[in-house]
């Protein structure tokens, strides 16, 4: 990013956000698709490697879950509804690939 340019702004509402503002700088610097292929990988990776995918699994809900802590206090009601669905239904099938019968 070049000096001229202004840095995209960094949510600061959240000590989460305070915390990992560098992160969430890079983050946002990088093209839109960027963020979403990584967490795709991470699934992907997370139900075909045998034995320890679901690590890859653990991931990307801990990323997902770092994404919710940083947006809350910006999302309403419904938006929040959903994505707190999407990571509970992620870590059930994290807990259900890392603890099989």
């Amino acid at each position: 990013m070049s000096p001229s340019q202004p840095s995209p702004e960094v949510p600061r509402d959240t000590a989460v956000a305070r915390a990992t503002a560098p992160l969430v700088r890079w983050v946002s610097g990088q093209p839109p698709v960027v963020p979403v292929l990584g967490v795709f990988a991470l699934v992907l990776l997370g139900a075909v490697v045998p034995g320890w995918g679901w690590v890859f699994l653990a991931l990307a809900v801990l990323v997902l879950v770092w994404v919710l802590a940083i947006s809350w206090p910006r999302l309403t009601p419904s938006e929040k509804m959903l994505r707190l669905a999407v990571i509970v239904l992620c870590l059930a099938i994290t807990v259900v690939r890392a603890v099989p019968r």
